[in-house]
């Protein structure tokens, strides 16, 4: 039976993963070096924001560049606002209106609380993703009876006490799904979707069939590449406690990341091309759930 892991990449059952040789500044993967074959993405700009995150440096839940991101965040949401989390954190949160329930895309915008830890990967490029889907989304002609799309930057997803990372960690996420579970249909999360060796097999608690139709999207885009028809185990990340509500949620996340919070996650461990393929798939998967595909 597969083990259960999570998103801090801790087993269960103790040990920690061991560390791993930084990712040299000229590697390029096959994958991260093909382009998807459309191009709604913006990738320039996806790129420019992971950038200026990662240069924003160490951006902790609660410190002064978190709260200066979160700023940096909600100006360029649609319809966006703060909304609170316990021990004075705060979720960023934009919207595009829909009729019924609302599909949910998020990331985390906070990294681990470690010694020059930027976390380019692990925090700036779902970040870098989702705002730059939700202008691609906001500009769009949408049909009619279209669902509401909700934009949702996490903070405080890492856990204070790795040992404890469902109770220290994922902040943002327990607050978000504690108050709006009964309106929320779907959740997308995006975690580690820009490193370049990019692979995102699906995890084992995301639902299968958002997954076979993530994977569909990746296809029709050029992307499947990013995406094998391959399973992983399961993890705590921000969507566990949507998946623990019964809300069917599915979790993007490169498992196979070999800086994990180490300091080689900065800007020469991610690609502007594997953001481009990640961020087209969930685009055009965006699209097919407004359509009702």
């Amino acid at each position: 039976m597969l083990a259960l892991l999570c998103a801090a990449f801790v087993a269960c059952g103790g040990g920690e993963k061991p560390p791993a040789d930084p990712v040299p500044v000229a590697e390029e993967t096959t994958v991260a070096a093909r382009a998807a074959k459309v191009d709604r993405f913006n990738a320039d700009r996806a790129w420019k924001m992971l950038e200026h995150q990662v240069n924003l440096g160490p951006r902790p839940a609660g410190s002064a560049p978190s709260k200066k991101l979160a700023a940096y965040i909600k100006a360029r949401l649609p319809r966006s606002r703060y909304e609170s989390v316990p021990g004075g954190l705060r979720n960023v949160v934009g919207s595009i209106p829909g009729k019924g329930k609302a599909i949910v895309l998020a990331a985390h915008y906070d990294t681990k609380d470690l010694p020059d830890f930027v976390g380019a990967n692990d925090g700036a490029g779902g970040t870098a993703a989702v705002v730059e889907i939700a202008r691609t989304l906001a500009a769009m002609e949408r049909p009619k009876d279209a669902p509401p799309i909700r934009f949702v930057l996490f903070d405080g997803e890492e856990a204070t006490d790795d040992s404890d990372f469902l109770g220290t960690g994922v902040r943002g996420a327990k607050a978000y799904a504690n108050k709006y579970a009964e309106s929320t249909a779907k959740l997308v999360l995006l975690d580690f979707v820009a490193d370049k060796d990019l692979a995102i097999p699906r995890e084992q608690t995301s639902d299968e069939q958002m997954w076979a139709d993530l994977r569909a999207a990746a296809e029709r885009v050029g992307a499947q590449s990013a995406f094998p028809d391959e399973e992983q185990g399961g993890v705590q990340d921000d969507h566990t406690p949507f998946v623990e509500k019964g809300i069917p949620a599915i979790d993007l996340i490169d498992f196979d990341f070999p800086c994990w919070h180490q300091t080689c996650d900065d800007i020469t461990a991610v690609s502007k091309a594997s953001l481009d393929l990640s961020g087209e798939t969930v685009l055009e998967y965006m699209r097919t759930l407004w359509r009702g595909d």
